[in-house]
């Protein structure tokens, strides 16, 4: 503690003392005029925190003790000034001059210099024109008062305001923010800009620096193209601005706090990134583009690949991580929000200070995709917010082929959509290094000071194609024409420099020359990167690593331990009034927790809960309505009638215990689902769950099922724990709430690479959930849940087989029939079960046996080959599921089932018996549903 304090004193020793008097002058002069004092000093001030109140240009003192020494002489002469003293001509003229400043805040961003090649068309702007405003040239020299503007004189000429108004949101530079509701926010984006006009002046050496950076963006690209000429490398080329830009952010991000930064981004620009950004051993990419294996797996291409590394900046060592992506774009966004929560949950950082998510985009995706929309709806909701991501559109100003306004989006600017969260928005030239510099400061700084997203739009053009085997002057031949003839940024910043005297000819072309030497002897050629980073900074995932599938784990718990907690999941504090259908839920799961009563499902889930917290395992529960449950089973959240408060009673089991955060998602599976991803594979020590409201559902996030969750390990070695609940099962509710399309995820099992289970008793859903935890092995788990079983009187189970069970991917006969007399099997999954026990009883069959199988994938050929391995006089083996039999198990697992038939005896051949073969997953008519179960079910047990 006394270390800390001692160290915070010494960072803020140069303001007191005898320095104080000196930095009060420093300060005074920034007021009036930021660009007047030293840049440390700028930054300095620019970073001095807010005060909590309404923002105003703050005064300096030296004029206000001038004022009152003028009182104080002039005592008697001092009278209030006449009402005729004013002109009202000229009132009414600075009204207008107001209005007129307020237009370039509002519109200004619509006449700005963006585009670097220079063909963007301006459409005429009235309210930017002096007529509009009834002010003319004539009005010029006339002086008016600034009014809120942050320019520091109270006072200027009109002349003056207009240039400056120009300067500040007319130039390189268009700002959008007056959308913005939260005048708190406009006020401090004004007081960061105006002052300094979008324009600060620079050191020399920080100019040098930017300019090492492009000598960087651009000579890895020419290298790569004269090395690997036609190879796909989606290079950054007209973008080499994003280079500076991420150097910013990085030491400037380390410098306000934080300990780690999370990018995703797609194809353009990632290898430069990865090498000049991340670090990564330009030898190991050549490596990649020459073919080289990288994993025993399938893998992926280059561009697709993540990578992480540690990068020292002014506050210290700063984890990088650079997330895999599919070619799905924009569909990484949410998936790095989700990795970015679980490095924040485990700093206990419920602000988002110390980690920030960079999402890179593309202008037409980001125009383009509807989880763009579904990620900035998440930003600021409890599940999923992260303290604000930096949102950086690399705008190519074309999208693949296709450039015409008209044709790629109905907005005026592809980032418009980020308005519905009321983010800033910076558009930026690409070719000013300077002022993309300037933005990524601001935008970074509005983050940290009001935890929000933020987005910068860097205005560039993409040099070739769409790859760089492509030929776009065919589809776009004018903007083609111009860019052959535009120089490159790079070019461009070192001839300012040049004839600024900071630089020489020769040392520019030294600093080339460097660079493609560093290239050429397999050098890193990053900034700062650390060579022997703090392990602490990331997650370990040995513990996860090398662990081959197996059925077996020891889920068993001692029966005091599960009474204990049952008991203390029961227990809500004084006066706290529950629903009266809740109080009798709570009051059965008492008598469960006793002994007195069989457990059902919602107690058996919520006490599988409820023994991994006592064993140190955080969980993270999420999806619509999983508080109570779509089907009201749950009750994980408390409702007090009284006052609407909530109480979560798996939250207070033990004052030590780790957290257990749930909560209801908004409406969306797609951003949710790759959220819980992007989470599970930061997290491996946590239980991460989502639960749709309807398996059906799903589908609306199939993009994460095949591409990440199913394909992630095999693609790039990706480890995930992930559950997924898919409420599933044909009850007569239509088309829409019957299937969770257990046969997508069958037909996308291979290589051990997921777990799909059917469980129907309580105790094989507390063991599922224990077993997806306990071991070691991290694979994401896909389980069909019940509806109607959540309440059946038959799908119950005891205590004792919680606490002495374990899951059972087969559960065999339950009735004493002889095996000798068995002459057929019926195989199942999931409610069927139930309706072919009871019809069998009720047609009085001793003669069929009915084997569950309650784990699809991996299959276990083994243990059902124990089930049957009694029923030696076998005559008809049959499949029954209610699905349609286009869908369901049957086409995914009948290979299985048949193996297993063939070494019990090789005459024994499967048949299937389902639903019709469909194009809808279940009819819409209630009384075709029972005809249609009355008879599968008939079709089973006699054949």
């Amino acid at each position: 503690m006394q270390d800390s304090m001692m160290e915070l004193l010494w960072k803020n020793a140069h303001l007191y003392g005898g320095n104080l008097s000196y930095v009060e002058q420093l300060y005074e002069a920034y007021l009036m005029d930021p660009n007047a004092v030293p840049q440390e000093w700028r930054e300095e001030f620019d970073r001095l925190p807010a005060t909590g109140g309404p923002i105003f240009q703050d005064v300096p003192h030296s004029a206000i003790r001038e004022h009152f020494l003028h009182l104080s002489k002039n005592q008697r002469r001092a009278a209030a000034p006449s009402a005729d003293s004013y002109s009202s001509e000229h009132e009414k003229k600075q009204v207008r001059v107001l209005r007129m400043i307020n237009a370039y805040r509002v519109r200004g961003h619509q006449v700005a210099k963006i585009d670097p090649l220079n063909l963007l068309k301006h459409e005429p702007i009235p309210d930017l024109e002096l007529r509009f405003h009834e002010l003319s040239e004539a009005d010029y020299d006339t002086t008016f008062q600034l009014g809120s503007l942050f320019f520091g004189p109270e006072e200027a000429t009109l002349k003056n305001i207009v240039a400056d108004l120009k300067k500040t949101y007319c130039s390189s530079i268009g700002i959008e923010y007056m959308h913005i509701v939260d005048t708190q926010e406009k006020r401090w984006l004004q007081s960061r800009m105006e002052p300094v006009r979008c324009d600060p002046v620079l050191d020399a050496e920080v100019k040098i620096h930017i300019l090492e950076r492009l000598t960087a963006a651009e000579g890895l690209e020419k290298y790569l193209g004269s090395r690997y000429a036609g190879a796909k490398r989606f290079g950054v080329e007209g973008g080499e601005s994003l280079i500076p830009c991420l150097d910013e952010l990085i030491q400037r991000g380390g410098r306000l706090g934080a300990k780690e930064i999370v990018i995703g981004m797609a194809h353009r620009g990632r290898l430069n990134v990865l090498v000049n950004i991340f670090g990564k051993n330009p030898s190991d990419l050549f490596g990649e583009f020459e073919g080289k294996k990288l994993l025993d797996t399938s893998g992926d291409v280059k561009y697709h690949q993540g990578f992480s590394s540690n990068v020292m900046t002014p506050g210290g060592e700063v984890h990088m991580a650079m997330a895999f992506n599919p070619s799905h774009l924009e569909i990484v966004s949410p998936v790095v929000e989700g990795s970015v929560r679980a490095r924040q949950d485990r700093r206990e950082d419920k602000v988002g200070t110390t980690v920030i998510p960079v999402s890179i985009h593309g202008d037409a995706a980001f125009a383009g995709q509807g989880v763009v929309m579904e990620t900035f709806q998440m930003s600021q909701t409890r599940a999923y917010k992260t303290g604000g991501t930096i949102h950086l559109v690399i705008n190519n100003q074309v999208g693949f082929t296709t450039s015409k306004k008209e044709d790629a989006r109905s907005t005026e600017y592809c980032t418009d959509v980020a308005k519905m969260v009321q983010a800033p928005i910076f558009h930026v030239n690409g070719d000013d290094p300077e002022a993309v510099r300037f933005v990524t400061q601001l935008a970074l700084d509005f983050r940290n000071e009001f935890k929000k997203d933020v987005v910068i739009d860097l205005v560039c053009y993409r040099r070739r194609g769409h790859n760089e085997a492509d030929e776009p002057s065919g589809t776009q031949p004018l903007m083609y024409k111009q860019i052959k003839v535009q120089k490159t940024t790079r070019e461009l910043y070192a001839q300012k420099l040049i004839n600024e005297g900071i630089i020489t000819d020769e040392e520019n072309r030294a600093l080339e020359q460097n660079y493609r030497k560093a290239l050429e002897n397999g050098e890193h050629v990053a900034n700062s990167l650390v060579l022997e980073p703090n392990s602490e900074l990331f997650v370990d995932w040995r513990p996860y690593l090398g662990h081959q599938w197996s059925f077996d784990a020891n889920t068993s718990v001692d029966i005091k331990l599960l009474q204990e907690l049952g008991n203390k999941m029961c227990q809500l504090p004084e006066g706290f009034g529950v629903q009266r259908q809740v109080e009798k839920i709570y009051d059965d799961r008492r008598r469960m927790a006793a002994g007195a009563m069989e457990i059902n499902w919602g107690f058996a889930e919520t006490l599988a809960y409820a023994t991994l917290l006592a064993e140190g395992y955080p969980i993270r529960l999420t999806g619509q309505d999983v508080g109570r449950g779509t089907f009201s089973h749950r009750h994980a959240v408390l409702h007090n009638q009284n006052d609407a408060a909530t109480y979560i009673p798996l939250q207070h089991l033990d004052e030590k215990q780790p957290n257990f955060d749930i909560f209801d998602s908004f409406l969306s599976e797609e951003a949710v689902l790759a959220f819980e991803y992007g989470y599970s594979t930061t997290m491996p020590n946590t239980m991460v769950i989502w639960e749709a409201q309807f398996g059906d559902f799903a589908n609306g996030a199939q993009v994460v099922i095949d591409q990440f969750i199913t394909s992630g390990e095999h693609k790039w070695g990706r480890l995930c724990g992930l559950t997924m609940l898919l409420p599933h099962g044909f009850e007569g509710q239509g088309p829409e709430h019957s299937s969770a399309r257990l046969e997508r995820f069958l037909q996308l099992s291979a290589e051990h690479n997921i777990q799909v289970c059917v469980p129907t008793t309580p105790a094989q859903i507390f063991h599922l959930i224990r077993r997806q935890t306990v071991r070691p092995l991290r694979k994401p788990l896909v389980v069909m849940t019940p509806k109607s079983l959540l309440r059946h009187k038959q799908a119950i189970s005891t205590l004792e087989e919680l606490a002495e069970g374990s899951f059972q991917p087969v559960i065999g006969e339950i009735d004493t029939l002889d095996p000798k007399k068995v002459k057929r099997v019926v195989l199942c999954s999931g409610k069927v079960y139930f309706d072919l026990y009871n019809k069998r009883a009720e047609l009085e069959k001793d003669d069929v046996a009915i084997i569950r199988i309650e784990q699809l994938y991996p299959f276990p050929e083994e243990i059902l080959g124990q089930a049957i391995a009694d029923y030696t006089n076998l005559e008809s083996v049959v499949w029954c599921q209610e699905e349609p039999m286009n869908q369901g198990a049957w086409y995914c697992s009948q290979h299985h089932m048949r193996h297993v038939l063939h070494r019990h005896d090789p005459k024994l051949f499967l048949t299937g018996v389902g639903r019709p073969h469909a194009a809808a997953p279940a009819v819409g008519y209630i009384s075709v549903h029972l005809e249609q179960q009355e008879q599968l079910l008939n079709e089973a047990i006699n054949g």
